[in-house]
């Protein structure tokens, strides 16, 4: 069993390409590619590369190299280089392969017990085809996809901030006022900036969007990795877009 992580095609399970932390994945129609292919709609000669980060351990990164159709992470078209999460799904284009990463050396359950570590979170199951989202029931043959976003919890944090700051001014000839209200302004702007919340959003085939908050991202992705898995590999017609 291979101890690196892998990218395999979410259509075809059984075709998968191992990652190598010494070698970045390169991803395209051009027959030098570490993951060809050639025949792929929408997919360009040098299309995407997938490599672990520079400056964070055993993070690998998905980076787009220009392509003319664009490569989707989650769903999102990226810009720039983006951290990838076990389970995540990249998109070759819009109407293109979807690749699904796979994180290797997650622990079983009973073995995280085992060394004290806290326990998985739990996931949705689905029961006589229907899953249990948000307290709502959802067919399993409706659901057309299942991804996570991310964003700041605050995300005007800074703005308060700095009109605190500007406010704080008319303060400076009482600088026993200024200092204190200048690092209270501060530390809530970190306090604040830094709190993340993440979104799992389910979409149906008529496009109604389902959401849940999670304040760990843990275990949004343990629940959406869990959906996934209880709807099973997309059809040859496409299931999910």
């Amino acid at each position: 069993m291979s101890v690196h992580p892998r990218l395999l095609l979410r259509d075809d399970p059984g075709r998968s390409v191992p990652l190598d932390p010494r070698t970045p994945l390169s991803i395209g129609r051009d027959p030098a590619s570490g993951l060809c292919l050639s025949q792929a709609q929408g997919v360009s000669r040098h299309h995407a590369l997938v490599r672990v980060s520079r400056t964070r351990a055993g993070q690998w990164l998905l980076c787009d190299l220009g392509s003319a159709n664009g490569t989707y992470l989650e769903g999102a078209r990226l810009r720039d280089c983006r951290p990838l999460s076990d389970g995540d799904e990249i998109r070759l284009g819009l109407q293109g392969p979807v690749l699904q990463f796979r994180a290797s050396g997650s622990p079983p359950p009973a073995a995280s017990g085992a060394l004290g570590r806290p326990a998985p979170p739990p996931v949705p199951k689905a029961v006589a085809g229907q899953l249990d989202f948000a307290g709502r029931s959802l067919p399993l043959d409706r659901i057309r996809s299942a991804y996570v976003r991310s964003r700041r919890r605050h995300p005007q944090a800074f703005s308060w901030w700095l009109l605190l700051c500007l406010g704080g001014l008319l303060l400076l000839p009482f600088p026993w006022l200024f200092w204190p209200l200048q690092l209270g302004a501060l530390a809530g702007w970190i306090l604040l900036g830094s709190r993340w919340e993440h979104l799992l959003e389910v979409t149906l085939q008529d496009g109604l969007a389902y959401r849940h908050r999670f304040d760990s991202l843990e275990t949004a992705l343990a629940h959406r990795n869990g959906i996934r898995k209880a709807m099973g590999p997309a059809p040859a017609s496409g299931r999910r877009p």
